[in-house]
């Protein structure tokens, strides 16, 4: 009974005591979640689809490099950091200078296709940081882009861009790639040259165009004197193989046979014997 009334005294005290701390225990509280819906976003990190993370702590070791936080949730201390990279394939679109070998300035429309290597994300992050596009993508390529460029003419660069493209992709391929990124490709979408280099290039292909037509037409023109050669030579020989067959006694018997065939005709005719030139009959027509 004793220590029942000395539980009950003590908890007396310490509901008195709370109760005469009720305000400051409300204060307290409100200022903890006031304070905790403040740090919310520095707490409570979540990480979507496509993306990943890089966790710098502040006051144990830094950058922490060997582990890459994937999609999901995460808790951290407030005083940490995390920094979420979109680790997805992306497209970076622009537009710059180059030089030929010549010494004249060509402007390239590139596309670029992009992303960051994953396992090496954190010592992207350490070493370069988030403007990695800008720091290393756009530089190496518009280097290698630079480079090719430059052992091109002119009219060679605006009308080899294919061969251009795959030599420019494997130097950027191989120079970023060991600075923590992925090239899928490069892409140059448009070429612009100076505007009197443009006029000289249009008339070269046209007048190349002409030289193809033209060469074309005298193909066709020799052709077809070959053929009418050919077929004139045919009839020529066919001439002489005719005329070496016939003769006069020839001719004579196949104009009497002929006259013979239309005298025996019903229609009405005179025949003069031995009147012709040659001694052939002679055919009068009587007929209306």
């Amino acid at each position: 009974m004793v220590r029942a009334g000395k539980f009950k005294t003590l908890l007396n005290r310490i509901m008195d005591c709370l109760k005469d701390h009720i305000p400051q225990m409300l204060v307290t509280l409100i200022l903890i979640t006031l304070l905790f819906a403040f740090l919310w976003n520095r707490i409570v990190i979540s990480i979507q689809p496509g993306e990943a993370g890089v966790l710098y702590k502040r006051f144990s070791g830094g950058t922490v490099v060997d582990k890459v936080f994937g999609e999901g949730l995460h808790l951290i201390f407030p005083w940490n950091t995390m920094t979420v990279y979109d680790v997805r394939y992306n497209i970076v679109k622009y537009s710059m200078t180059a030089i030929t070998k010549h010494g004249l300035d060509i402007q390239l429309d590139v596309a670029i296709r992009y992303r960051p290597e994953y396992d090496l994300l954190a010592v992207l992050h350490q070493a370069v940081g988030t403007d990695y596009v800008n720091k290393i993508v756009k530089p190496e390529v518009e280097s290698a882009l630079i480079t090719v460029v430059g052992e091109y003419n002119s009219d060679d660069a605006y009308s080899n861009k294919r061969v251009m493209l795959q030599s420019i992709v494997g130097q950027s391929l191989r120079q970023v790639s060991r600075r923590f990124v992925r090239i899928d490709s490069v892409m140059i979408t448009k070429i612009t040259l100076p505007e009197q280099m443009q006029k000289a290039i249009l008339v070269k292909l046209e007048q190349e165009q002409i030289n193809l037509a033209y060469n074309y037409k005298i193909e066709i023109e020799k052709k077809e004197a070959i053929i009418k050669k050919t077929r004139a030579g045919g009839i020529t020989a066919y001439n002489d193989m005719i005329n070496a067959s016939l003769n006069e006694s020839i001719l004579r018997y196949e104009g009497i046979t002929a006259t013979r065939e239309i005298a025996q005709s019903p229609n009405a005719k005179i025949v003069v014997i031995g009147a012709g030139k040659s001694g052939l009959p002679v055919i009068l027509d009587t007929g209306k």
